[in-house]
């Protein structure tokens, strides 16, 4: 499943973006002077990283945007009231001619829209899409749109669906519910089993499908009994570090794994030995770790009363072992042909039909959050095919360890399956750099938001647990903890 290719679309004579191998940098040069020279023979590699600076700093505003938005509709419900208050016939004489007040505020709606973080590089994918345009003409910006490869978003949207599916949930949550019998079925035990076993489930049935099973089964089972903000947090910056190292014990679950698998020979063997059990190690640690700090408040929650959300599934009628079955088979097909969009969409489109045939069994298909998520990844390939004419240097530049901490950093501010695939393309890679560029890239996946592909079908899910609005720098700190505990496995065990 390729995420950012970097080959060239012909445009005018000219190849857009420019292939890395054809900067002539100077033998020895140091990172500054050698981006320096990139820029010089490409202005425009600066132009496409300044809109991508702005679409990471867009995110980090999107809370205070939304909460911007909820006292925009506000005052304008105050205003609707004050206005039926004081009409009377007025009111009535203009609502016969059809002069009537908006009910809903167009700004709000407005600023709602700017204030999701799954639209966010979209938005700021037309502006580089202008920018192009300007620089380079309207067929080499549509050239490089058609160029950009979307399988990763495809695949995430299509698998998300599936996986939230009624049949799906109804197995995990079964399998789930035995484990956390054994801590006697608290708030606490069903806490613990998902944040330790769906991760590292998500080395078999990928990281997307995991991610969207774990964060389902939270809301219902954890996040619907009100924790406070600082739980709601470090939970889900746990969950976004586990599931970003928990798809490593096999070489087609993670992301920024399948990115090197072909080209460096990884296999199923090579990532179990070298990466698997140490994220399970560290997947422990974290989850002890937080479970100790929270110990008190986990304990309490099994004495409050969930809000909306059902937690006990009672009521529900069991699904047919053999539509569950079915599912399973869905699943696997589309985990088996993720690299070839027309086979798993062909899929999707027989398991579209399969569900009108079974919907007694189903729960409607909700594409809404899928949608969000796959426009969010596709926005961030767009702009990550742009950005490899300073990450390749900066990679290419460091020692083993150096370079573990720089793949780390680097993940939080772009998707860390960018920064595997980029790590391909460099020459001469020792087996030590191989190793500590995607160790790097998977320590830091739950650093914000958009570093591991997973993550936006996570916050899809969860977000209506924060009203107040997601703050990706409180993410950032919660992560922190649990992204340290990763380093020190991979570095040291």
């Amino acid at each position: 499943m390729t995420t950012l290719p970097l080959a060239a679309v012909a445009s005018s004579g000219a190849a857009f973006p420019r292939a890395l191998e054809t900067y002539a940098d100077a033998e020895g040069a140091g990172l500054w002077s050698t981006l320096a020279g990139r820029v010089a023979a490409e202005p425009f590699n600066l132009v496409a990283t300044g809109i991508f600076v702005l679409a990471i700093l867009h995110t980090f505003l999107a809370g205070s945007i939304r909460h911007q938005a909820h006292l925009v509709e506000e005052r304008h419900a105050a205003l609707l009231r004050a206005r039926r208050q004081s009409a009377g016939a007025g009111e009535l004489q203009e609502r016969n001619r059809g002069i009537v007040p908006d009910e809903v505020s167009f700004l709000g709606q407005v600023l709602h829209f700017f204030g999701e973080i799954e639209v966010v590089f979209g938005l700021w994918a037309v502006v580089l899409g202008i920018a192009i345009a300007f620089h380079a003409g309207v067929d080499t910006a549509i050239g490089y749109f058609s160029g950009v490869n979307y399988t990763e978003p495809l695949f995430v949207f299509i698998i998300m669906a599936m996986a939230a599916s009624r049949p799906v949930i109804a197995l995990a949550e079964s399998g789930l519910r035995r484990v956390a019998a054994l801590g006697g079925g608290t708030v606490f035990a069903w806490w613990t089993a998902l944040l330790v076993l769906t991760p590292i489930l998500g080395s078999f049935i990928t990281e997307p499908a995991a991610m969207t099973v774990g964060a389902l089964l939270l809301a219902r089972q954890f996040y619907a009994y009100q924790p406070g903000a600082r739980l709601r947090y470090a939970t889900i910056g746990l969950l976004f570090v586990n599931i970003s190292v928990g798809g490593t014990l096999t070489h087609f679950a993670a992301p920024p794994v399948l990115m090197v698998a072909g080209p460096w020979g990884w296999g199923l063997a090579h990532m179990a030995l070298n990466f698997g059990w140490k994220a399970v190690i560290g997947i422990l640690i974290a989850t002890a770790l937080y479970a100790v700090l929270f110990r008190r408040e986990l304990i309490s929650l099994s004495a409050r009363t969930p809000g909306t959300e059902d937690v006990s599934g009672a009521g529900r009628p069991s699904v047919p072992a053999w539509v569950t079955a079915t599912h399973l088979g869905f699943l696997a097909w589309t985990v088996w042909a993720a690299h070839y969009p027309v086979l798993f969409i062909g899929g999707f489109l027989f398991y579209v039909g399969f569900l009108q045939a079974t919907a007694h069994h189903q729960t409607q298909l909700d594409l809404r959050g899928p949608l969000l998520v796959g426009f969010f990844l596709a926005g961030l390939v767009v702009h990550g095919g742009l950005q490899g004419w300073w990450i390749a240097p900066v990679l290419s530049g460091l020692a083993p360890t150096a370079l573990f901490w720089g793949a780390t950093l680097l993940t939080a501010f772009n998707d860390n399956a960018a920064i595997t695939y980029l790590a391909t393309l460099v020459p001469g890679f020792s087996d030590a750099a191989k190793y500590a560029v995607v160790a790097g890239a998977v320590t830091g996946g739950g650093l914000t938001v958009i570093a591991n592909a997973p993550n936006p079908a996570g916050l899809s899910v969860l977000q209506r647990f924060f009203p107040e609005g997601f703050s990706p720098v409180k993410l950032a700190i919660a992560a922190i903890l649990p992204t340290l505990v990763m380093a020190a496995c991979f570095l040291l065990l």
